[in-house]
Formats: structure tokens, sequence, C-alpha cells
């Protein structure tokens, strides 16, 4: 477990998560996250803290509104998000690996990723082509 620092491109929005990356990242086949380019990893709501002010965050949410899609009302950038889902273990935040700042391309090159699902709703793992993703 180590703490990582976020942020978006222009600074106003900035968190600090508890994160262990052993444990594993993901890659959604949903249409918002392929072309959101979402590289992500799943926190309790406990392991995440919002530094900036909440006003800072727009809020994006499409098809069965499980997923607050928050994003930075200035640059655009998509830091994390939240939501609550049963089968990734009930409420969640689901922090953008290209956000955090502390992170160095030796940790993030050795996360193992989990290929989800979201496009037809189940979250499983995908079987077949994941190279797009």
């Amino acid at each position: 477990m180590k703490t990582y620092q976020g942020s978006c491109h222009c600074g106003q929005v900035k968190y600090e998560a508890d994160i262990n990356l052993s444990q594993g990242t993901s890659k959604c086949n949903c249409t918002f996250c392929r072309k959101t380019r979402w590289w992500g990893v799943h926190v309790k709501p406990e392991q995440f803290r919002l530094l900036s002010a909440p006003e800072a965050l727009k809020d994006y949410q499409f098809g069965g509104f499980i997923s607050h899609h928050v994003f930075c009302q200035n640059c655009g950038v998509r830091a994390f998000e939240r939501g609550e889902l049963d089968i990734l273990g009930g409420k969640y935040v689901a922090v953008n690996l290209g956000c955090l700042d502390n992170i160095s391309p030796e940790e993030i090159a050795a996360a193992p990723v989990t290929y989800l699902d979201g496009f037809r709703n189940t979250w499983m793992p995908i079987e077949g082509e994941t190279r797009h993703l």
C-alpha cells in the first residue's frame, strides 16, 4: 500500500489515494472508457481523499447512472470517478493512473491489468482481443 497524489492537468483537482497496485488495475471496453482511454485502479472510498474544492468538478453520468464520471470543469481531465456496483465490491472510487503525480513508469508497467466488459454490463474479464484498450 502506497499513498499516491493525483491531479488534473491544470491542478484545480487534487487528491490522494492509498493504493496497492499489486492487487491490479483495470481497463474497460465500454464506449466511454474506450473513448477516453481510461486506465484505472479501484479503491474503497475511505482510501481516497479529495484535497481540492468539490466545486472544481463536473459530473457526467450515462446509461444506468452507476458511475459518477467526474472531471475538472477547467481543463476537462477525468482524474477519478465514483460509483457503486455490487460486482466491484459496492461503493468505490476509481483513480485514473495517468493522473497520479508520484507514480513511476516502472510501477505502472508492473501493475497487473484486467480488461472488463462494461460494454455488455457484465463487468467480467473480457475474453479475446484487448490490445485496443
